[in-house]
């Protein structure tokens, strides 16, 4: 079910299904992980055993691989802001659109620090076992990112 806005952050009272175990996985990802850049909290959300099936350059495999592009994504975008916009959940899968923010303030994929601010578009499709996220894709607007950064 496609819910906009506030209101796919789940009922605690429901929270009996797997869909919305894992939508509330999905949430508690961007907003703990991505939003507010806690990565020891990845144990509990990710699989030592991830997979990312469209890894960006130098990402290495499994959670520690996530770990280590996530802490380069947060000391290249220290501000970096994910704002989930719509959720998408059935049986083991999250759908999510978002947009991400932050400032350039470090190198990042080769380009020196510029200090503009950027907004990006993002879908992510998620796999989750056990409410741990075991498998995800990314699609983002790689090109409009470069474009706002003058690269």
């Amino acid at each position: 079910m496609l819910v906009p806005g506030d209101a796919f952050r789940g009922h605690p009272e429901r929270m009996d299904s797997e869909v919305d175990t894992n939508r509330a996985a999905a949430r508690r990802f961007a907003d703990e992980v991505l939003t507010g850049h806690d990565l020891d909290v990845l144990p509990e959300l990710v699989a030592e055993d991830f997979i990312e099936q469209n890894p960006p350059p130098g990402q290495g495999p499994g959670r520690d691989g996530l770990r280590q592009f996530l802490s380069a994504l947060f000391d290249a975008f220290p501000d970096l802001q994910w704002r989930p916009q719509e959720m998408v959940a059935e049986g083991d899968r999250v759908a999510t659109w978002s947009i991400w923010s932050g400032t350039h303030s470090g190198d990042f994929f080769g380009v020196p620090a510029t200090g503009r601010q950027v907004s990006v578009e993002a879908w992510t499709m998620d796999r989750f076992r056990d409410g741990l996220m075991v498998e995800s894709r990314i699609l983002m607007d790689v090109a409009g990112l470069m474009q706002q950064l003058g690269a």
